[in-house]
C-alpha cells in the first residue's frame, strides 16, 4: 500500500507544481491526480466508500466556509445584487439552455427544466479558489461573482424539494412554496436566536481556555450537529454547514475560526475533487467523446452568452462583466451531487448513460475553466480582446477599507493608543485573545477583534497590507511580541512596526527584529514620575528634556547599569 500512495503523492506534486507555473488553480490537478490514480488508467486505488466519504468532508467544509463569509447584515446589504443579477443569471441561462434540451434530448418537460436549472449552477470552491488566486475576492468584479455564487446555493433548498418531480411523485406547488418560506424563515430565526444565546457564550468559555485543541474541536462539532439537524430534516448535509458558518459569522471569533479551519478546509477540498477524477468514466468519455465535446462546448458558451447579457444590463464594465461570465461558465458541484442523489435515490427521469454524460460534461467544464482563464488573462495583457479597455490595478475602493494602524495586544497599552487613534479619526483595528479584554472593549466601542496575531490568516483577514502605515505590538510576552513581529513582516516587510518592552533587555531583543521604536515601559515610566520630581522641586522644562534626551541616547546607554527588573 505504501508504493500506491508514493506514487499518487508524487503524481500530485509534479502537477500542482506545473499548473502553478502555468497560472492554473491547484484544483484541476487534485482533479487530474484523481483521473491518473483512479481505476481506468494507474489503478492505484478504487473509488470507495472512504473516498466519498471524504469527498463529503470537502463539501461540508466548502460549505461551512462560504457561510463564514455571510452574517445576517452582509446578507441584507447585497440583497440586490444577489437577489438581482443572481435571480436573472439563473434565470436567462436556464431560458436559453431549455428550448436546446427539449430539441436535442427525448426527456420529458419537467427534466429538461431540472436539468436547465442544474447546469445553471456553477462551481462554488472552484470559482471563490480562482478569486482568492487571482486577488479578485475584493473588487467589485469578485463581490457581484460571489454574490451569484451565494444566489446559486440558495437556490439549492428549492431545487431539492423538486426531487419528487423526477421520482414522478405527486408535487403540490402551494405546499412545497410554504415549506420553503418556513424552512427559510426558521433559519434565519435559528442563526440570530442560537448565534446570539447559545453559541456565543459557549464559544466565549472555550477561548477562556486558551486552547487551540478545544476551540478546533468546537468548530467540529458545531459543523457535525447542525450537518446532522439538516439531515434528519431531510435536507443536505452540507446545508447545515452552511448554517454552522452562518452562526459563527456572527460571532467575534470569525476571523479566528477562518485562520483554524481554513487548512483543513482545503485538505478535504482536495479530497473532494480527487474522487471526482477518480468517478470519471474514461471508457465513457472515449465512446461519447464528441457527444461530451459538443455539450461542453455549448455549455461553457451558453452561459457566458447569457450571464455577459444579464451583466452588461445591469451596467457593469465590459471587462468586469466578460471575467465574471468566464469564471462562471462551468458547471457545478451541485449538479454533480443532484446526479448522484437520483442515481443513489433510483429516480430514472433520466436514462442511465445520459446522467453519465451530463456529469462527464460537468466535471470536463470545472477542469476547463482554469484553463480558459489563463487564456484570457494571456490575451488580455498582450492586448489582443478587449484592447479598448485599459487593464485596472486593484485601487484603494476595490480593496475595501483597510485600516491604518494594526494594534497586536488589547491590554492597557494598546487601550491607551487605540484612545489616541480614535480621538484622532485614525481608522485602526485591535486584535487580542483574552476574549474578556475584548468583550469589554467593544462593549465600549473599541474595534477589537478576537484572534491569535502569530496567524498569518488572522493578520491577513484583518486588513494587514503593505498599505498598511504602521503595526502597534503591544504584547507583554517577549516571544509572542517576536513572533508576531515576524508574522507581520511576513506580509507587509516595509511596514513600520512600534513595540511595548517590559524592561531594557526586551527592548533590545525586540528592535533586534528591525522594531522601528521598542520602549521599555519600566524605565519610561520612571522617567515620567522623575520629571515630576524635578519640576516640583524647580528644574525648568527645558533641562528636564535634556536630561531626557541624555538618558534615552544609545538606547538608554545612561541608565543601563541601573536596571533592574527589582521593584
Amino acid at each position: 500500500m505504501t508504493l500506491p500512495i508514493l506514487i499518487f503523492f508524487a503524481i500530485l506534486f509534479v502537477l500542482v507544481c506545473v499548473l502553478r507555473v502555468a497560472r492554473i488553480g491547484a484544483l484541476v490537478a487534485f482533479l487530474l491526480a484523481g483521473v491518473l490514480s483512479g481505476p481506468y488508467v494507474l489503478d492505484l486505488f478504487q473509488l470507495t466508500d472512504t473516498w466519498v466519504f471524504l469527498g463529503d468532508l470537502g463539501i461540508m467544509f466548502l460549505w461551512f466556509t462560504l457561510g463564514l463569509e455571510i452574517n445576517m447584515r452582509r446578507l441584507w446589504d447585497m440583497r440586490r445584487t444577489i437577489f438581482g443579477f443572481g435571480a436573472a443569471q439563473v434565470l436567462m441561462v436556464a431560458i436559453m439552455m431549455f428550448p436546446i434540451l427539449m430539441g436535442i434530448t427525448p426527456w420529458s418537460v419537467l427534466g429538461c427544466i431540472m436539468v436547465s436549472l442544474l447546469l445553471a449552477m456553477s462551481s462554488t470552491s472552484e470559482d471563490m479558489q480562482l478569486l482568492t488566486d487571482r486577488n479578485q475576492l475584493n473588487t467589485n468584479m469578485g463581490r457581484q461573482t460571489f454574490s451569484i455564487l451565494l444566489f446559486q446555493d440558495l437556490l439549492s433548498i428549492p431545487l431539492l424539494a423538486m426531487l419528487p418531480v423526477f421520482a414522478g411523485k405527486s408535487f403540490n406547488l402551494g405546499a412545497t412554496a410554504i415549506d420553503i418560506l418556513v424552512l427559510s424563515v426558521a433559519l434565519i430565526f435559528g442563526v440570530v436566536v442560537v448565534g446570539r444565546f447559545v453559541l456565543n457564550p459557549l464559544m466565549r468559555l472555550v477561548a477562556k481556555l486558551k486552547s487551540k485543541e478545544a476551540f478546533l474541536l468546537t468548530i467540529m462539532l458545531n459543523i457535525i450537529i447542525w450537518a446532522l439537524v439538516m439531515d434528519l430534516m431531510g435536507l443536505p448535509a452540507g446545508l447545515g454547514a452552511f448554517l454552522a458558518g452562518m452562526l459563527l459569522s456572527e460571532t467575534i471569533y470569525r476571523h479566528q475560526v477562518s485562520a483554524e479551519i481554513t487548512p483543513y478546509s482545503m485538505l478535504f477540498l482536495a479530497f473532494f475533487f480527487i474522487a471526482l477524477g477518480m468517478g470519471l468514466n474514461l471508457p465513457l468519455l472515449g465512446q461519447n467523446w464528441c457527444i461530451i465535446l459538443a455539450g461542453v462546448a455549448g455549455l461553457v458558451i451558453i452561459k457566458f452568452v447569457a450571464i455577459f447579457v444579464v451583466a452588461r444590463v445591469r451596467h457593469v464594465p465590459v471587462p468586469d462583466a466578460a471575467n465574471i461570465a468566464l469564471i462562471l461558465a462551468q458547471g457545478g458541484e451541485f449538479g454533480l451531487l443532484m446526479l448522484q442523489t437520483m442515481k443513489t435515490a433510483g429516480i430514472d427521469a433520466l436514462p442511465q448513460t445520459h446522467q453519465e454524460i451530463l456529469t462527464a460534461i460537468i466535471i470536463v467544464s470545472i477542469m476547463l475553466t482554469p484553463i480558459l482563464m489563463a487564456i484570457f488573462d494571456y490575451l488580455r495583457k498582450r492586448g489582443k480582446i478587449l484592447s479598448k479597455y485599459p487593464i485596472r490595478t486593484l485601487d484603494g475602493v476595490e480593496r475595501g477599507i483597510k485600516p491604518v494602524v494594526v494594534i497586536c495586544g488589547f491590554g492597557r497599552v494598546g487601550q491607551i493608543i487605540a484612545q489616541m487613534l480614535t480621538a484622532e479619526n485614525i481608522q485602526y483595528i485591535a486584535i487580542d485573545l483574552d476574549v474578556n479584554a475584548v468583550m469589554l472593549g467593544r462593549e465600549r466601542g473599541f474595534n477589537v477583534m478576537y484572534g491569535n496575531t502569530c496567524s498569518d490568516a488572522v493578520l491577513r483577514d484583518l486588513g494587514l497590507s503593505r498599505r498598511t502605515r504602521a503595526v502597534v505590538v503591544a504584547l507583554d510576552n517577549v516571544a509572542t511580541a517576536k513572533n508576531t513581529i515576524l508574522t507581520v513582516r511576513n506580509i507587509a516587510p516595509r511596514v513600520k512596526i512600534f513595540a511595548r518592552a517590559r524592561n531594557l533587555a526586551d527592548s533590545r531583543e525586540l528592535l533586534k527584529d528591525g522594531v522601528v521604536q521598542a520602549l521599555p515601559e519600566t524605565i519610561e515610566s520612571s522617567f515620567f514620575l522623575g520629571s515630576g520630581v524635578l519640576a516640583h522641586l524647580g528644574i525648568s522644562d527645558a533641562k528636564i528634556n535634556n536630561l531626557l534626551e541624555q538618558l534615552r541616547s544609545d538606547n538608554y546607554a545612561g541608565v543601563e547599569q541601573t536596571i533592574s527588573d527589582k521593584n
